[in-house]
């Protein structure tokens, strides 16, 4: 009996999913997992990520020519009707869905780092239709740093690095949230990996993103900005060391374990 990991991620939806899908990995160090990802490029870099087994399966009607009857799945996707869902559960002795909204940070991130950097900013890994430059000027005025993402396409890296005095390159993902203060940010599980290490991050809220970290975020005091509003983000950053974000405990991870006690099962 094998146990699997698929995650919903690619060019057009970012890399949140992947990103706790190795905070989860990781930590259930004893349970050997292979992690099935949508998108074959991630499967190829997963061991940079400490997931050593990686397979990518293009579509997640795939899974069942990888996997056996009475294997054990989680799976984080919004990809499947319910229809589907059922049939994986009947498929599946153990079956975990993983929903959008869920709080899964890396622990690494708990240990408070000094910020050495004022702010960053990070878009995401998806921007298909370089959205980043097209609204470049929302950050324009408050020079801060550039984290890089995933995918970028032809010489658009090049372009972005030379409108940014500073940068962070995709893989100084990790170094860059431990070292950041202010984070300004589209990418959910970057803002929880930012609270949980100190930061404080300001999300902003993307049209095409769905509304499941809201309410958390709203409950976390982490200020939401819509669409980039650059008066909004300048007046909020004028009164930001009155903002009282609240702590991102470590127990938040208490869905890790639960994932390790139904495996054991």
């Amino acid at each position: 009996m094998k146990t699997y990991y698929y995650v919903h991620t690619g060019h057009r939806i970012g890399l949140d999913r992947f990103r706790r899908a190795c905070a989860i990995i990781n930590e259930l160090k004893n349970q050997d997992i292979i992690l099935l990802s949508s998108d074959y490029r991630i499967a190829q870099v997963a061991h940079e990520y400490g997931v050593q087994n990686a397979v990518g399966v293009d579509v997640v009607r795939n899974i069942p020519y990888i996997a056996e009857q009475g294997d054990r799945l989680i799976f984080d996707s919004d990809e499947a009707n319910p229809i589907m869902l059922e049939d994986m559960k009947k498929f599946f002795s153990t079956f975990i869905h993983i929903k959008n909204g869920s709080i899964i940070v890396e622990p690494t991130y708990f240990l408070k780092n000094k910020k050495t950097v004022k702010m960053t900013y990070f878009f995401g890994d998806d921007d298909y239709e370089k959205d980043l430059e097209k609204n470049i000027s929302f950050i324009d005025n408050f020079n801060p740093y550039l984290q890089l993402g995933f995918y970028y396409f032809l010489d658009y890296e090049e372009e972005l690095k030379n409108k940014f005095q500073n940068y962070f390159e995709f893989d100084e993902y990790k170094e860059m949230i431990k070292k950041t203060d202010i984070l300004i940010t589209a990418s959910p599980q970057a803002v929880l990996d930012s609270l949980a290490s100190g930061g404080r991050p300001i999300y902003i809220k993307r049209l095409d993103y769905s509304d499941d970290f809201d309410e958390i975020f709203i409950d976390l005091n982490i200020p939401i900005i819509q669409n980039y509003d650059f008066n909004e983000l300048n007046n909020l950053l004028k009164v930001l060391d009155n903002q009282k974000y609240k702590n991102l405990e470590e127990k938040s991870n208490k869905f890790i374990l639960f994932i390790s006690n139904n495996l054991r099962l």
